[in-house]
């Protein structure tokens, strides 16, 4: 198999190898935790109905260092567990009204399939260099503006105002956390290499 598409292991999974049920489940909380966490820090912008917060930055991360389908599984319990009336949504929101109803539904419903991309192209080597660790995140940030798009059109009736609303204030935001994300990915394989170097 080229080397182009291998699977190769996530960071998490070699941090807590064997990487079984009881440590794939401790992951999944933890990262659910850290959305809900991340959810909580909320600048509200007065010319859209959708905030700016740190849940993209968990969703990508959590893709990226658990890989496509644990990464995926817990962006799915994240969505249930605020959908089931836990505060885990933005500004301490959650219930089944808040996910599927609000102007922000279409970005929360994105997070499983974001996640996914970002794991399935670390899976294959893409979170060890700068440039293609940017790359596997601009591409799970894709997935959530243009979902998070597509879904306000549809409750505003005007493409044009959700791409205004929707799209253009946070592409500051989704590259300054893209940045840093692929900062950290390789510096963290890089530090892994080093330790296990030295063993």
């Amino acid at each position: 198999m080229s080397s182009s598409i291998a699977r190769t292991e996530t960071f998490a999974g070699v941090i807590f190898r064997p990487l079984d049920i009881g440590r794939s489940i401790g992951l999944m909380i933890a990262f659910s935790l850290l959305t809900a966490l991340a959810a909580q820090v909320t600048i509200p912008l007065p010319f859209t109905p959708v905030p700016i917060t740190g849940q993209t930055f968990a969703v990508l991360l959590t893709g990226a260092l658990l890989g496509s389908r644990l990464g995926a599984i817990t962006m799915l319990a994240y969505l249930v567990e605020g959908a089931s009336g836990l505060p885990f949504f933005q500004g301490g929101h959650g219930g089944p009204t808040y996910l599927l109803l609000t102007p922000s539904a279409g970005y929360l419903l994105s997070y499983p399939v974001a996640a996914f991309v970002t794991g399935w192209l670390a899976e294959r080597g893409w979170d060890r260099r700068f440039l293609t660790a940017a790359a596997a995140m601009a591409l799970g940030s894709l997935v959530i503006l243009v979902t998070g798009w597509s879904w306000l059109a549809v409750v505003t009736h005007n493409a044009q105002y959700a791409f205004f609303a929707g799209v253009t204030p946070f592409i500051l935001g989704d590259v300054i956390k893209i940045a840093l994300a692929a900062a950290l990915l390789p510096s963290g394989w890089r530090i892994l290499r080093l330790k296990n170097r030295d063993k």
